[in-house]
């Protein structure tokens, strides 16, 4: 057999070689299991960020209570992204924090903000 030919050879059962291994690898991961979190949100009682009111005063309400909660270099990007929901003055708060700690912190930014018998606290500390 001539080199030229013997290289191809080489080269082709390598590629199958690469091939078979590839169609053997593990599927890729899958997205995380968000199914609890979706029926929860479904529920009638449930608020979401879709029915922030509209009106000038809760947009503000909204707007002071983040910013507040943003400012706090103490509190995690978990916590600064938690949700506002607004509607005729009434908060609430949604999401996942990292401790009881930055839920606390977070209630008390809002109830000094919006009244303490104008928040409603639905955070939930997040399980790692």
């Amino acid at each position: 057999m001539n080199k030229k030919v013997m290289l191809l050879a080489i080269s082709l059962m390598t590629c199958g070689a690469y091939s078979n291994a590839l169609a053997q690898s593990p599927p890729p991961a899958t997205a995380a299991d968000n199914s609890g979190v979706n029926v929860r949100d479904r529920a009638n009682d449930a608020m979401t960020a879709g029915e922030q009111s509209g009106s000038k005063g809760d947009l503000d309400l909204t707007a002071r209570i983040r910013q507040s909660i943003v400012k706090d270099d103490s509190l995690s990007m978990m916590a600064h992204n938690v949700k506002i929901i607004s509607v005729n003055g009434a908060v609430t708060l949604r999401g996942p924090v990292k401790s009881e700690q930055e839920k606390t912190t977070i209630a008390s930014k809002a109830q000094a903000i919006a009244g303490a018998d104008h928040v409603n606290d639905q955070l939930e500390i997040a399980t790692q």
